[in-house]
């Protein structure tokens, strides 16, 4: 059963802060940790299946998926390597937010923010100039550790 009510009060803060130009630019920063998480789950699963990117870093997956044109969707990508691509990122960032706590208490939230989005920045441009498989890897390991350093330091409390 659905209830409703209101509060009533004095009018007065509970926090004295202000909202400065300083404080909405770090909300914005601490948002963008969850975005571009979001942002790489929707990204990648599209690339991944893309037939350019398949023919140049993963031949012998696009090699199978010329061959079977069936319409079974399952194990259509099952190459190890294409896996540890994809899975690369999400495990580090399950590992760097493990180790973001140790720093965020150390160095404080802003180094470790600071710390999160070069890493994050190292890993796309590793990415952006990728020529191997295996430096797309390490380029999504890097993007983990960003990405997992921004979401850990911004529910930190």
């Amino acid at each position: 059963m659905p209830a409703g009510g209101f509060v009533v009060g004095d009018g007065s803060r509970a926090y004295p802060g202000k909202l400065t130009p300083f404080v909405l630019f770090t909300c914005v920063v601490a948002a963008m940790g969850g975005l571009i998480f979001g942002y790489d789950i929707g990204i990648s699963g599209g690339v991944t299946s893309m037939p350019s990117f398949l023919r140049r870093f993963f031949p012998s997956v696009y090699r199978k998926q010329q061959e079977e044109a069936t319409s079974n969707q399952y194990c259509q990508y099952d190459s190890p390597t294409l896996t540890l691509f994809t899975s690369s990122l999400y495990l580090a960032a399950l590992i760097s937010s493990l180790v973001a706590s140790t720093v965020t208490r150390r160095f404080g939230r802003r180094l470790s923010m600071l710390f999160g989005g070069i890493l994050f920045c190292a890993g796309a441009l590793v990415n952006g100039f990728a020529k191997h498989v295996w430096m797309l890897i390490v380029g999504r390991i890097l993007l983990g550790f960003g990405i997992g350093f921004a979401n850990q330091v911004r529910n930190y409390k």
